[in-house]
């Protein structure tokens, strides 16, 4: 199921004779434990965000010599990584409301619904 060699659920049940829901518990399991296994055959583009994200973390100390090695028990590309790391950094440079901030916007959402319902 995890790179490079990811196969579907149903080719691995099937070779090795293991019951579908078991590798689904499995994966589960793995996922939760922070494995990146992603959940669907999907290409690496496909990916979940919260997986690019785990990956990009995980190679965050690396040099150019592990990260390329990180990529390809991955089946990823260097110049992939860098675009999940830089769209990591890029979410995060967007600016955050204040608490103060978040509560006159839902002051002013309620007052929009009052006005509605007064329509």
């Amino acid at each position: 199921m995890s790179p490079p060699h990811r196969q579907s659920v149903a080719r691995i049940s099937e070779a090795l004779g293991i019951h579908a829901i078991t590798l689904y518990k499995w994966r589960k399991t793995w996922r939760l434990q922070g494995e990146v296994v992603p959940a669907s055959q999907k290409e690496q583009e496909g990916w979940s965000a919260a997986d690019k994200f785990t990956v990009v973390l995980e190679s965050a100390g690396l040099n150019a010599t592990e990260l390329s090695a990180s990529c390809r028990e991955r089946g990823l590309s260097p110049e992939q990584m860098s675009r999940w790391r830089q769209a990591a950094t890029d979410a995060n440079a967007k600016p955050v409301l204040t608490m103060a901030e978040q509560k006159e916007l839902e002051k002013l959402r309620a007052q929009d619904q009052c006005e509605i319902k007064a329509l």
